[in-house]
């Protein structure tokens, strides 16, 4: 029994241990329309054992420009 669950614990500590989280990063640009801009930042999660990026927790952020 007590080999079972040291078992498993280390089963579930490789499942968590297999995503990864780097950022935050730009991933967009763009006019909002009234001579600003809107940014976009997004962490980027790389999730090994699927073998896939995703971006998680973006945020969008306004800048309005002057002379």
């Amino acid at each position: 029994m007590k080999k079972l669950i040291v078992g498993m614990m280390v089963v579930v500590g490789l499942m968590v241990g297999c995503t990864s989280q780097a950022g935050p990063f730009v991933t967009n640009i763009s006019s909002d329309g009234r001579g600003g801009l809107t940014i976009e930042k997004c962490m980027i999660s790389l999730n090994r054992q699927i073998t896939t990026v995703e971006n998680t927790g973006c945020t969008n952020t306004s800048i309005t420009l002057s002379k």
